[in-house]
């Protein structure tokens, strides 16, 4: 990790992770009990690549996500509030109770509305940004998908038209091995997925997705790139999620070796040691912060719990009819 970076910085980077991994931890929690409709795609693990790629964007500026968002949104600035009341089917959800876990998101902290399909949010990444570039703004997008999108026809066209239009779009690549339960190596040939950016004459790199800083720094790279109108970049996040497909996956198919190197390279527990190697805080006003984090959900709880159903009606809203009143 980087000696230069400011230790309040490392401090929110750290709190923004916490948050993600108990958020979901929680969430796991209410649907065993069957206190939670629906069903989740969780994305413990991850957490480094949601918040270091989105910790210094702007409210304004626009992030895509996929079919397991709850890290990407709490990282864009969605409340806790607003997506525990979206996973309770409430209507004081951050989609009004009709999202689900799959499908979360705030437009107005530009956090657009998760896609589920493998690979849907990418080109809609390309059409915010080409929106950015015809509106002569300086905000960016951040697409996320998985290394399974890699293989989709809307990645490899989008990618090209992100490089010829030269839009202000980052292409997050979170390679966590598996496509569901497929390995990456039965589905694609290549070592590195990143260096499918030079065909299209796109700038690229390879980062350790689990190290926070490093996806941070990746990520203001790319930034400065797409605000000062040098197009786009594409970032291969190798990372691994800790948790299965969804919640019925008991990973059966996954190697024993392999996931204990990867849960060694726990990126909560690597920001945390560096904070304490590095002095930054205390390890009791680190248990402080976390215990505030904690409140904060449990709170969340208790407010989606208290809030309201949608009623009938309420399916007609926020609905286009074309040729309709």
């Amino acid at each position: 990790m980087k000696e230069k970076i400011d230790g309040q910085k490392v401090l929110g980077l750290y709190e923004k992770m916490f948050l993600i991994r108990k958020y979901e931890e929680k969430i796991y929690f209410l649907f065993l009990e069957g206190i939670m409709p629906g069903t989740i795609h969780q994305s413990q693990g991850q957490e480094a690549t949601a918040v270091g790629m989105l910790y210094d964007l702007r409210k304004e500026d626009y992030m895509t996500s996929t079919h397991r968002p709850a890290g990407h949104c709490l990282a864009k600035g969605v409340t806790v509030d607003s997506m525990m009341a979206e996973m309770f089917a409430k209507k004081t959800g951050c989609c009004k109770g009709k999202g689900g876990a799959m499908h979360t998101g705030d437009i107005s902290v530009g956090a657009i509305p998760a896609i589920a399909i493998v690979g849907g949010g990418i080109p809609v990444a390309v059409g915010v940004g080409l929106s950015c570039k015809m509106r002569k703004t300086d905000n960016v997008v951040v697409c996320f998908f998985g290394d399974g999108a890699t293989n989709e026809g809307a990645f490899h066209e989008s990618l090209n038209a992100a490089a010829i239009w030269n839009l202000p779009v980052i292409f997050a690549c979170e390679n966590n091995l598996y496509g569901a339960s497929t390995h990456i190596r039965q589905v694609t040939k290549i070592k590195d997925l990143a260096v499918r950016g030079d065909a299209y004459g796109i700038p690229w790199e390879i980062v350790d997705g689990n190290d926070v800083i490093k996806v941070n720094e990746a990520a203001i790279r790319a930034i400065e790139r797409a605000r000062n109108g040098s197009g786009t970049t594409f970032l291969e996040l190798k990372t691994y999620r800790r948790s299965g497909h969804s919640r019925n996956d008991a990973c059966g198919y996954r190697d024993k070796k392999e996931e204990k190197e990867w849960f060694e390279k726990d990126p909560l527990t690597i920001c945390k040691n560096y904070i304490l190697e590095k002095k930054i805080t205390t390890l009791q006003k680190l248990e402080e912060l976390e215990k505030k984090v904690l409140d904060e959900i449990d709170n969340a709880v208790e407010y989606a719990k208290s809030s309201p159903y949608p009623e009938p009606q309420d399916a007609l809203t926020d609905v286009y009819f074309e040729g309709g009143k």
